[in-house]
């Protein structure tokens, strides 16, 4: 480090703030919003991935403390992605026509980092990776977190570890594949449930992945609601369905028997 570390150095500003590029000619102003709205998300998505893959970490070494922490963090960068949409929202749909049609076939389907915390998650999917073979690292990123045990199933494997019934062959399942809802799970979960006080470490981690999976869910649905407001029910960029398709993904579960057990108490 030959030279004085500067505020600026540090943070590579001189290749952050040069990052925008609007490509629409002549340029609209409001292309700006658009781009920034983007990079934003997708820093505070490599920040998500980077706590979650922690805390599965955390958990496979019987660290729940240090676990709980990091998904305290990463509800609240879920917040600061959730309303961040406010401010997309005061996009127009005329301000976003002036430069839509420069967009070409870029989609925000195309984020591979979304789809590693989907899949850190548990929600996988093998075929997202054809959609980033011609991208070697988003491709590494996909494939590394396809193959290892997601956070759901590291919980799982905790609560085995500790005394509680849950069944062999979900310990031993195809990580790579989605989970799906099993009875036998409710059962343990209800268990927990129903002596906090017993389990309360175990039953705080139940409630702060429902809260992470709620927020996922809220964050869908800005999502939705801007998307709506801004092209109505056109084709997305890229050819994407738009907000049917976003409609669609709002019944997605991460932790299924963590609401089934709701019902079931």
């Amino acid at each position: 480090m030959s030279e004085p570390l500067t505020y600026g150095r540090y943070l590579h500003l001189d290749a952050l703030l040069t990052a925008q590029a609007p490509l629409s000619r002549p340029e609209a102003h409001d292309e700006l919003l658009f781009i920034i709205q983007h990079q934003t998300s997708e820093l505070w998505l490599k920040l998500a991935l980077h706590e979650l893959t922690g805390a599965c970490d955390d958990l496979a070494e019987d660290d729940l403390p240090l676990a709980l922490k990091r998904l305290a963090r990463v509800k609240h960068v879920q917040k600061q992605l959730i309303e961040q949409w406010t401010v997309l929202a005061t996009l127009t749909p005329t301000e976003y026509q002036r430069f839509r049609g420069f967009l070409g076939s870029s989609s925000g389907f195309q984020s591979y980092q979304y789809r590693a915390v989907e899949f850190v998650l548990g929600a996988k999917d093998p075929a997202m990776l054809e959609v980033h073979a011609d991208d070697p690292a988003a491709h590494a990123l996909l494939t590394s977190a396809l193959e290892r045990p997601s956070l759901y199933d590291e919980f799982l494997r905790l609560l085995a570890r500790r005394g509680h019934a849950v069944p062999e062959d979900l310990l031993r399942r195809d990580v790579r594949a989605p989970h799906h809802e099993d009875a036998r799970l409710v059962e343990v979960f209800r268990a927990i449930y129903d002596a906090p006080e017993q389990h309360w470490d175990v039953y705080e981690t139940c409630e702060e992945l429902v809260d992470i999976e709620d927020n996922l869910q809220l964050w869908r649905f800005r999502h939705l609601k801007t998307v709506e407001r801004t092209i109505g029910l056109r084709t997305g960029t890229g050819g994407t369905s738009g907000a049917s398709f976003l409609r669609r993904v709002l019944d997605l579960s991460f932790f299924p028997e963590l609401y089934a057990v709701r019902t079931a108490l």
